[in-house]
């Protein structure tokens, strides 16, 4: 499945080259090559002041790619199919391990938790070379458009 066809967001704002697999209303699986010209891998200071600047991605930006992909676990979940729209909402328990560094390619993963009226609980996880990278419980409230 194409993340083009999926979502609205276009460079430099989407943030997952490719969805692998999908099982609608269960799971997703995703990646995101991460590369040096991107603008969000420009001059990251990755540890503590007085060590070298690293250029990593940043761990917000793995959870707003955890997020993009949860898309593809809720598509047909609201009546009216294509029409509905999501909205992040929140984001619990994130966990932040390791760094993504340019030529890593973050494998994404997103699990559908629990779906009632609208609102949607996922769990992403993101890991570069099988190391967890960032974890996090995510909050999407999706709503047809038709009500917008």
């Amino acid at each position: 499945m194409d993340p083009l066809t999926l979502l609205p967001h276009r460079y430099p704002f989407l943030l997952l080259d490719r969805i692998d697999a999908v099982e609608p209303g269960k799971y997703a699986l995703g990646a995101k090559l991460v590369t040096g010209s991107e603008w969000s891998t420009v001059g990251v200071r990755v540890g503590m002041p007085g060590y070298p600047v690293r250029r990593a991605m940043p761990h917000t930006l793995i959870v707003e790619s955890l997020a993009q992909l949860t898309a593809a676990v809720l598509t047909g979940l609201v009546d009216g199919g294509g029409d509905a729209i999501g909205y992040f909402m929140g984001i619990d328990r994130a966990r932040f391990r390791g760094d993504a560094l340019p030529g890593d390619e973050l494998s994404l993963r997103v699990d559908l938790l629990q779906f009632r009226r609208g609102i949607c609980r996922t769990r992403g996880v993101a890991t570069v070379d099988g190391q967890r990278i960032v974890q996090a419980d995510l909050t999407t409230v999706l709503r047809p458009a038709s009500k917008m």
